[in-house]
């Protein structure tokens, strides 16, 4: 019978041996690929390495993606890429390199013509290129295979390079692109792709079919900005025009209405008299508008993104125009609730207003009428940017009557369903007829800024000192003083000085395909 030791220091000489042999194993396959003549590469492989260098290649991929892609896919394609090469270069830097010291290929049997001008200093394991480049790739692939194929073999041929110019050994290059996959997964598991999601809790609706949208008045903002899917600017051939292009090509029959944005409204109440359905292409105010009248004329609401922000389209699932179309033309719908506030912004104490995302009282609906102000001259991001800082450092806490209780709060924002967080932050509804509020309010006192990021993180349902967050089917809201604003789907008005917030459940039917591409 053999004794325990035996095995022991029989396994621990079995390890170097393995070691060495993996080492000759890689070596060998290194003088290979270095000896071998591999025609064409000479000229592109060098160049795509160093062009690689610091992310350059990858980023200036993602801006391609976003600019040459349509809808929000391609968008989300281009910001998981970056953020995945981000986490797996921090990961090879601060980790990777450090681990493992091991000295650089010797270039001995490396043709001069192949290696870098600038030979790298760091250590060999792992790669970080081909880490960066299995990590932008991956997370491209994860939110669009399309572009995953284009992008895998340029990738693919970044990593290759490492080892053509003799900078890596084909290990290094192993390693390194399976830390760039995990990094890439790893992110996915904080940040989920919007395939992830749970399909939208929402019941489906009875809703005429319109194959050639024959019976359907679209009305256009002509004065819509460039459109973005869940906040994010549309880089490509989107917007009002693309929108509107997309309907006339897809749905001839179909009636197109350009109009002013003060005419919207008007224009959806003639055309609602005589059509089948009711069509929008703007941004949220503008499809709160027909939605409003589509509700009270008892007629399903065709939304096609077409706007500065689409938060209801992104919501519902639709990303572009075509989605739309597609939902027209089969005649698919879904029911979703409407917000409301009593009085609206009208100001007749019988007639309420509705949101289809938000309401709030306190700095944001300061913070819009700045950003509206200041966007014409310095742009719309930079404005919102100017406008916080400005409404964060001199604002005051708003004085009101919450519950049956007066407190002062520096923002009571109420959803037209509840907000779940999608990574860290808030910002996404996974059913829009629910028929809660989800009502936060962050209390007054100093450090504003402070406040609202701290709300912000906390999330849904919770509370804290500084913040109070629960799911409501009615709020009332009282004590309001004079020139006190409220904002709605992005549109800011005069508040009264008391109102009521409650839901209508299921008060609209919209179009929206059964299955997303």
């Amino acid at each position: 019978m053999s004794h325990p030791s035996t095995h022991i220091s029989t396994h621990t000489r079995s390890l170097p041996a393995a070691l060495a042999l993996l080492s000759r194993v890689d070596r060998r396959l290194f003088h290979t690929v270095a000896t071998r003549r591999w025609p064409g590469a000479e000229p592109v492989l060098p160049r795509l390495s160093r062009g690689a260098n610091h992310g350059v290649l990858w980023f200036a991929a993602a801006a391609g993606i976003a600019a040459l892609g349509t809808g929000g896919r391609s968008r989300r394609a281009a910001a998981r890429g970056v953020a995945s090469l981000a986490l797996a270069s921090g990961v090879i830097n601060t980790i990777g390199k450090r681990s493992v010291r091991r000295t650089r290929p010797l270039l001995d049997a490396v043709p001069r013509v192949r290696q870098l001008k600038r030979q790298p200093w760091t250590t060999s394991f792992p790669s970080g290129h081909a880490a960066s480049a299995a990590a932008f790739a991956t997370g491209v692939a994860l939110e669009s295979r399309g572009w995953g194929a284009v992008v895998a073999p340029v990738a693919a041929s970044v990593a290759f390079s490492r080892v053509y110019t003799g900078v890596h050994y084909p290990s290094d290059v192993l390693a390194g692109a399976a830390l760039g996959v995990g990094a890439a997964f790893a992110l996915r598991t904080l940040v989920p792709t919007r395939a992830q999601l749970p399909p939208p809790g929402r019941p489906r609706a009875d809703a005429p079919a319109l194959p050639e949208g024959a019976g359907l008045v679209v009305l256009v903002n002509r004065e819509s900005g460039p459109a973005a899917t869940g906040g994010v600017l549309t880089l490509g051939p989107a917007g009002a025009a693309g929108a509107s292009a997309t309907v006339q090509a897809e749905l001839p029959e179909a009636k197109v209405l350009e109009c002013a944005p003060d005419e919207i409204g008007p224009a959806a109440e003639r055309a609602a008299r005589d059509c089948r359905a009711l069509g929008v292409i703007g941004g949220d105010g503008t499809i709160n508008t027909v939605a409003a009248v589509a509700a009270a004329h008892r007629l399903p609401l065709a939304v096609f993104p077409g706007g500065t922000y689409n938060h209801f389209a992104y919501d519902l699932g639709i990303e572009s125009a075509a989605d739309t179309c597609r939902a027209l033309t089969a005649g698919e719908a879904v029911r979703v609730d409407l917000g409301r506030f009593t009085p609206g912004p009208d100001g007749d104490g019988g007639r309420p207003g509705y949101f289809l995302n938000t309401f709030s009282l306190g700095v944001y609906p300061e913070l819009v009428t700045l950003r509206e102000r200041w966007s014409g001259r310095v742009g719309g991001w930079p404005a919102g940017v100017l406008a916080a800082l400005r409404v964060l450092r001199h604002g005051r806490p708003l004085e009101a009557e919450v519950a049956g209780r007066r407190r002062p709060v520096w923002l009571l924002f109420a959803g037209n369903g509840l907000y779940d967080p999608v990574g860290p932050t808030p910002g996404h509804r996974l059913d829009l007829a629910d028929g809660l509020l989800d009502v936060r309010i962050v209390h007054g006192g100093r450090w504003p800024g402070a406040r609202l990021v701290a709300a912000a993180l906390a999330g849904p349902l919770s509370r804290s000192p500084v913040h109070a967050a629960e799911r409501l089917h009615r709020l009332r809201i009282g004590g309001l003083a004079p020139g006190t604003r409220l904002a709605f789907d992005g549109e800011v008005r005069e508040a009264p000085p008391e109102l009521v917030l409650d839901k209508v459940p299921a008060a609209l039917t919209v179009y929206r395909p059964q299955t997303l591409l």
